[in-house]
This record gives structure tokens, sequence and C-alpha cells, in this order.
């Protein structure tokens, strides 16, 4: 999270690796990590949420890496295709293909590699379901959100949020080998959720995204009408979260939690009309980061209480 503001503002230390540490920099950077976190989260927690609890320790494992390593592959196929804008913004310029540091070619055999490796695994050692789940989430993302939508219409972070949105699916189907209202719940937050957090990222990079030439929703519409959408987003996205209760989806110990966090993320996208700069688009982009990791762990709390 840091480091992404930390980008965000030029201030991110140069790379000062030098011979084979420096390679294997390059490659992990390629994957982008904090995706890959995030993206790893969600998938954990639905597992717990399927499970009642933590899952077979085998099964985690096997879940897990092929997961990161589908997103893996969606980062470098990413990192190649943008890599002629990914020049242009102080954010993403200094990434391996954006830089030379890793050639095109050699990102587009990592990337066939990895979600090789990451459908195999999932098909053999999780089940199915999950192995095509991960490779639809993949496909979506690379084929529909990086080479279609993210150049050509404001609606791209709105549409290309159900790749983002995928991995519940896949830690539900990792236990169960279905799909059930847990899962498609916790996948409609995160793609609620998508919108507002990237749109406070880009009301804090519209400089770089013009320079790209990217139609972000604040360089098209205006900073206040992308801050109309992103509270309306955030409303819809903390009522949804809210319903989950009296559509016994969730329990009571989810609803407190969901009361609480909501709230705060209300407040952060409310303050942001009184804010001509950068200061609350940048809290609520870092609180939308917490807001999810601490919603998912109020999912699982409340799934292991329910059966206590």
């Amino acid at each position: 999270m840091s480091s992404t503001v930390s980008r965000v503002d030029g201030l991110a230390p140069p790379v000062t690796l030098t011979g084979w540490r420096a390679v294997v920099n390059d490659y992990y950077e390629l994957t982008k990590p904090r995706i890959i976190f995030l993206l790893l989260l969600t998938t954990f927690a639905a597992m717990m949420m399927a499970e009642r609890g933590l899952p077979p320790l085998w099964l985690t494992l096997f879940t897990l890496a092929g997961g990161a390593l589908a997103a893996a592959s969606a980062g470098a196929f990413n990192c190649v295709w943008d890599r002629d804008i990914d020049r242009l913004m102080r954010r993403t310029r200094t990434r391996p293909v954006a830089t030379g540091r890793v050639g095109a070619l050699q990102a587009l055999i990592f990337g066939a590699l990895t979600g090789v490796v990451s459908f195999a695994l999932l098909f053999v050692y999780v089940n199915p379901l999950a192995a095509w789940l991960s490779l639809v989430g993949n496909a979506f993302y690379v084929l529909v959100y990086t080479m279609w939508l993210k150049r050509r219409t404001p609606l791209n972070i709105v549409i290309g949020g159900a790749a983002g949105s995928v991995p519940p699916l896949v830690g539900w189907a990792a236990v169960t080998g279905s799909l059930d209202w847990p899962a498609a719940a916790l996948f409609l937050l995160i793609f609620l959720w998508t919108p507002p957090h990237f749109w406070a990222l880009a009301l804090m990079t519209n400089i770089d995204y013009d320079k790209a030439n990217i139609p972000m929703l604040p360089n098209v519409v205006g900073s206040d009408r992308t801050k109309v959408q992103i509270f309306a987003y955030s409303l819809v996205l903390v009522g949804m979260s809210l319903a989950l209760y009296p559509l016994h989806v969730m329990g009571p110990c989810y609803f407190g939690a969901a009361v609480v966090l909501g709230g705060i993320f209300m407040y952060h996208a409310w303050r942001m009309f009184g804010d001509p700069g950068k200061l609350w688009p940048r809290a609520l982009f870092k609180y939308s980061l917490l807001y999810l990791a601490l919603m998912c762990v109020a999912m699982v709390a409340d799934r292991i209480i329910a059966i206590a």
C-alpha cells in the first residue's frame, strides 16, 4: 500500500540490486506482487468461509500457489501490453518491461509458463472448477480489461473489476467443488469496491493518465463528477454489504463490522467533496485496502462463530 502511494508521489527508492538478485527482483516485480497479496487474501477468506475454519493445509497451499501463479501470469501479460503507456506514468515507469530490464518476449514466455503451471496445479491438485474459474478470471483481465477496455472507455474499471472479483470464487470452489451464495457475496463486495478504490487512485494520478491517453474517469468527466461517482458507488457498496444480513447470507457478527467499516468508508468518500487536492482521495485509497481486508476477516469470523 505505502509503496503504491510512494510511486504516485515519485518517492519510491530506486532499485540498487545487481547480478542475479536484480534479475530475480525484476521478475518478482513483473508479477505485481502487491496485487497478488490482495487476491490471495480474498481467496483464503473464501476458503475459510467454505470450510467454516481452516481448510486442509495441502489444499490451501495448492490453491494459493495456483492463484499466485495465475495472478503472476496476468501481471506479466499486462506489463507487456501496457509497456508503452507504463513508460509515460510516474507510478509505472519503473516496471521491468517498461524500462527494458525484462524483454517483452521473455515476459511473454514467463506469463505463458506461469499460466500453464497455474492451471495444471489447480486442475490436478485442487479441482477442475477452481482451475477453470481461475483461467476465466485471467482471460477476462488480459483480453477484456487490458487489451480492450482500458484504453477505450472510462468504464474500464467498472467492467474490468470482475476479473479481480474471481479469486473468492476460486477459493470457495477449491473447498466445496461448487459455488454458493457466500462466495457470490464476496465476489459482489469486491466488484463494487473496485471503482471507488481505483477512482480514488485516479484522482491522485490524473495527470499521468492524461499523458498516457487513458480514459480514466477523472480525465473524462472531471474531478467533481468523479467524486460523485465514488460516493454513489460507495453507497451501493455499503448498502449491499449491509443487505447480506437481512438476506441471511451473513450473521450479526458480520453485520456489526459492516456497519462500522462501511460508515468509515462513507465518511472518507464524503470528505472528498470539500477537498480540491489529493488529501482525502489518498486517505480513501489507503482506507479502502484496509476495509477490504477487515471485511474479509469479518466474513470469516461470522461463518466460524455461527457454528461455535
